[in-house]
This record gives structure tokens, C-alpha cells and sequence, in this order.
């Protein structure tokens, strides 16, 4: 079975490469990557193609309210109503401010193993996670997501 347009996408992506080829091949001096053949040039363009659509897009503003809810509702459960900690730490952006973003995201994504931290990639896009993650770090208005 094939997808409709891929050879169309695979001709395409073998002329840029072609072209990218030759023109690293004409001017070795300017080839960082060494020796590049013409299907290493179309895999770096088909994965350069693909970089637009694996960048996360925010969620809709109905659902970023859904994901404040979750916040407030959810997470307060074990982090305290106003995130403050309780069971789990306090996930104030204060009490955020010395871990980075990824940690944060992770810790959202992934859980914390040994602990009673969940990871919520089942119920959440990495989109999502990476948006509450960003809200965390940065605070939640008071009232927000109520």
C-alpha cells in the first residue's frame, strides 16, 4: 500500500538533494559533513521537512481552560489547591524558578518514578505538557483555571 503523493514527495526531496549534493561536491571546502552521498543529502532534507510539523502548536483557548482546571483540580489535589505543595512539592513559579523548563516538562511527560507523581502523557500531547509546563514556570493568575 502506498500513501497518495509520496512519490511525489520522494522526487522532489531527491532533486533538492541532487542539487544540494553537487553543489557541496563543487566546493569541497565548504563541506562540513564530509562525505555526503545523495541519499544521506534527501534523508537531511526530508528530516529538515518534517521540523515545521513536529513543532508544537499551543493548544485552543477552550483548551487551555480545560488544561487550568486540570492544573487547579488535578495537580492542587496532591500539590495543595493553591500550589503550594502538600503530598507533592509546591509547583509555585517561586518554587520553580531554580529547575529549567525541561525538567518541569519532563516531570509533567514522564512522572516521577518512586514517587506518587504520574506521568499524564496519556492524557496530554506533548503540546499540551509543554504548555503547562510554561504556565507553571511563569504562574498562574490567582483565580485562573477555577
Amino acid at each position: 500500500m502506498t500513501l497518495p503523493g509520496v512519490s511525489n514527495i520522494a522526487s522532489l526531496l531527491f532533486a533538492g538533494a541532487d542539487r544540494m549534493y553537487a553543489a557541496l561536491r563543487a566546493r569541497p571546502e565548504r563541506r562540513p559533513w564530509g562525505h555526503l552521498t545523495r541519499c544521506g543529502a534527501a534523508a537531511a532534507l526530508f528530516l529538515l521537512a518534517l521540523a515545521p510539523a513536529a513543532r508544537a502548536e499551543d493548544p485552543t483557548p477552550g483548551r487551555q481552560q480545560q488544561l487550568l482546571r486540570m492544573v487547579r483540580q488535578d495537580c492542587g489535589a496532591c500539590h495543595g489547591m493553591q500550589l503550594t505543595g502538600g503530598l507533592g512539592p509546591a509547583i509555585t513559579a517561586s518554587a520553580l524558578a531554580d529547575r529549567g523548563f525541561d525538567m518541569v516538562f519532563a516531570t509533567i511527560w514522564f512522572g516521577r518514578q518512586g514517587t506518587p507523581m504520574p506521568p499524564w502523557r496519556g492524557l496530554l500531547t506533548e503540546a499540551e505538557a509543554r504548555w503547562m509546563a510554561q504556565r507553571l514556570m511563569h504562574g498562574l493568575p490567582a483565580g485562573e483555571g477555577r
